[in-house]
């Protein structure tokens, strides 16, 4: 499974690879699909660029993306930057009438067991986004073990890796068996890439993660970003590389 992160916190000063207007993600978001991405993760945003979960924010996205095509799931994050409050967080949710696939939830911050509850109670299955290395301690995959989730089947574990360090895929073992799912940021994104893939876990990529294809070019649109993660897992399967994703 490769995830297309669409835009994440980025903004127009962050170039022209970042899609801004509601019409601008979606046709983002066909092109990432059209080159390969199996699901595609949003981040609604108010005209000013706030990060929102209003549903008179949330809903319009999801249908323009919906109404031009985009058939994959379609996944937004139920975090801080969006509303600060936990309890504005579960009433926003539990008042959105357009429904995302998924939710990605922040096990680092507050209230999310209650948060992840109340979008599984809505038929929205769930992110559980967990930190691992860097300065994140042990209270995020702490917090998602002792979630005691109503519906396994439909919760994935998202883990945000600070590096490409197989010795925290190799913690992941003894976790309950749900999917995983990798993704690094920035100078960590192409190695964790490389790692999912080693793994045999899924992937994230996209502006929202890094802006540059592992050799270095900016990076014209999603869409370039998938096709390079794509030609780095045919060419981990095959032990050959080709020319989209450069030299590593």
């Amino acid at each position: 499974m490769l995830q297309v992160a669409l835009n994440g916190s980025r903004d127009a000063a962050d170039g022209a690879a970042v899609p801004l207007s509601p019409g601008d993600l979606a046709r983002s978001a066909l092109e990432a699909v059209a080159a390969g991405a199996g699901e595609v993760l949003v981040h609604p945003r108010t005209p000013c660029g706030r990060e929102s979960l209003s549903p008179r924010v949330v809903g319009p996205l999801l249908e323009e993306m919906r109404g031009a095509g985009v058939r994959v799931p379609l996944t937004v994050p139920a975090a801080v930057a969006a509303e600060p409050d936990p309890a504005g967080r579960l009433e926003r949710v539990r008042s959105w009438t357009v429904l995302p696939d998924r939710a990605a939830v922040p096990f680092a911050e507050p209230g999310a067991r209650e948060l992840a509850a109340a979008l599984l109670e809505r038929g929205v299955a769930v992110d559980a986004v967990v930190p691992l290395g860097g300065g994140a301690g042990p209270e995020p995959l702490a917090r998602f073990l002792e979630w005691a989730a109503p519906e396994p089947a439909r919760v994935r574990l998202v883990a945000e890796l600070a590096e490409a360090d197989p010795a925290l895929v190799a913690g992941l073992r003894w976790l309950p068996p749900v999917p995983v799912v990798l993704y690094g940021r920035e100078d960590a994104a192409w190695p964790v890439l490389r790692l999912a893939v080693r793994c045999g876990a899924g992937a994230r990529i996209g502006v929202a993660q890094v802006l540059r294809l592992p050799d270095g070019r900016p990076a014209r649109s999603n869409a370039e970003l998938v096709a390079a993660a794509l030609d780095l897992r045919d060419g981990a399967a095959t032990g050959t590389a080709t020319g989209t994703a450069g030299s590593r």
